[in-house]
């Protein structure tokens, strides 16, 4: 029974978590927040901008605008974090009040959005609706659930690691991070089914059992997991240092600037995928919506993969920047096999590279957040990670953005019976232009880690022979001592 007890751990690996007044199936639950904001990154990320772009008509152009809207909120999840953090409530809660606010915020979002996706695109009895009706309320939904779904997650790691003791915090994100793959695999499993045959009316039934799933989700996540402190709203505040003065603190650190600069540039070669690998599934390869939404769980599958890689190899003493670097390698030839699978039609290669791009994707952001904590002023982890955060967000919504922009504009000036190698390009000729640039921006990437892994690989030698030598003297001291005595 002893040995049947041991493999719990090695089998579950976030099993050994858990403590008698910490149930894992309390951390279980708790990790229910990250499913429903997966199942938002799937929802917006993933099958709307399929559906917006192919079968509703709307151009490439305003739907990457849309997905990028929730992101303009990301940059203040740090702010969201810092009032959390020193919420005064008068039933003593910090957390609970901050999820249900973007819970409310969510579900709102989802109940006028497919209305107004029906309006934006004229569908039904609302062709004769005003063309900004249907834009203002679009934007309106995208905003409302992307700020929402920030706001929740925010709120709920920040529970999450003040229910856990400081030991098992690193492990505690890892269970948060896995679980939000899972549920992105899962709803893109679901969504996929449900629009196998696509109407408007189901499009609805789809996005209004996303709101209903989101609200029950979030609830039962939050339910009896912070304890009331009512003594809260009456303690003395302290001052604390200003955001200017840690900002000026966090940048004084070595290769700061630079560092921020790769989260960035790689995020946005990343991203830039993210709005048109299913539209580029369904108009150029002929896939239908259920079998591009399950692109996004492939994605999902090969984040997960990723981080599992990335967290054993940083775990083991790998370098994080070269684990940033061997992220960025990945994606080099996952988007050469996209670009590959048009003129080759082979669904095959376009599905590899999707494999690989969230795996690339996923090892790339491990390694960058790794060396952003690594390298962060003391007590400043909470500002760091905000920083990569802002970053990471803000590049991706212009990457979004920059997407469906680059896509339109490319197929307006491009000759419809333009050929390379004998294959006429025609409509994938926007796509291909923005998997090349990703290309591009991967490189760049690459060139700007080097110094930072050479650096790296010399401070690392010098700390080895310190330690080296130290060895040394430890075993000649006695030696010497003992023939000083004779």
């Amino acid at each position: 029974m002893s040995h049947w007890a041991s493999l719990g751990p090695r089998y579950m690996p976030f099993a050994d978590i858990a403590t008698p007044d910490l149930p894992f199936s309390r951390l279980v639950r708790l990790s229910l927040f990250q499913i429903s904001v997966g199942m938002t990154l799937v929802l917006l990320v993933g099958t709307l901008n399929r559906v917006m772009i192919v079968e509703l008509g709307v151009p490439a152009t305003i739907v990457a605008v849309m997905i990028a809207l929730p992101l303009v909120f990301a940059p203040f999840r740090a702010l969201i974090g810092h009032r959390s953090d020193t919420h005064r409530c008068a039933l003593g809660w910090r957390r609970v009040p901050f999820i249900w606010k973007g819970t409310l915020l969510q579900f709102g979002g989802y109940a006028i959005m497919p209305f107004a996706l029906l309006v934006l695109a004229g569908k039904g009895e609302s062709g004769d609706a005003p063309i900004w009706l249907g834009h203002s309320a679009a934007a309106l939904a995208f905003l409302l659930v992307g700020a929402g779904a920030h706001i929740v997650q925010t709120a709920g790691l920040a529970l999450a690691t003040d229910v856990t003791p400081q030991e098992s915090h690193p492990k505690v994100v890892g269970l948060m991070y896995a679980t939000l793959l899972i549920g992105m695999i899962l709803s893109a499993l679901i969504f996929g089914a449900a629009l196998q045959d696509f109407s408007p009316g189901r499009l609805v039934q789809v996005i209004q059992g996303a709101a209903v799933a989101c609200v029950v989700l979030n609830v039962v996540a939050m339910w009896k997991q912070e304890t009331r402190r009512p003594q809260r709203s009456t303690m003395p505040v302290t001052p604390d240092p200003t955001f200017r003065e840690s900002w000026a603190q966090f940048c004084q650190g070595e290769d700061t600037v630079r560092r921020l600069i790769i989260v960035g540039l790689g995020t946005m070669a990343f991203g830039l995928a993210d709005v048109l690998l299913e539209p580029y599934g369904g108009e150029i390869l002929n896939w239908s919506v259920a079998e591009t939404t399950q692109l996004t769980a492939l994605l999902a599958l090969g984040g997960l993969l990723g981080f599992a890689y990335a967290s054993h190899g940083v775990g083991e003493g790998s370098d994080p920047y070269r684990m940033t670097l061997n992220g960025a390698l990945v994606g080099v030839p996952a988007f050469a096999l996209v670009i590959f699978s048009a003129p080759s039609g082979l669904s095959g290669a376009f599905l590899v590279g999707n494999f690989l791009i969230g795996l690339g994707a996923a090892i790339f952001a491990h390694g960058t957040l790794t060396a952003t904590m690594n390298r962060a002023p003391k007590d400043k982890a909470g500002l760091a990670i905000g920083a990569w955060g802002a970053v990471q967000a803000t590049a991706a919504g212009i990457a979004m953005a920059l997407s469906g922009t680059l896509r339109d504009v490319v197929n307006a000036t491009l000759d419809a019976s333009a050929s390379i190698g004998g294959y006429v390009i025609g409509a994938a000729g926007g796509y291909l232009a923005v998997y090349t640039l990703e290309i591009i921006l991967l490189l760049v990437t690459i060139v700007a880690l080097v110094p930072l892994i050479k650096r790296s690989t010399a401070r690392r030698s010098e700390q080895a022979a310190a330690v080296s030598k130290l060895a040394l003297n430890s075993r000649t001291t006695p030696v010497s001592s003992a023939g000083s005595s004779a």
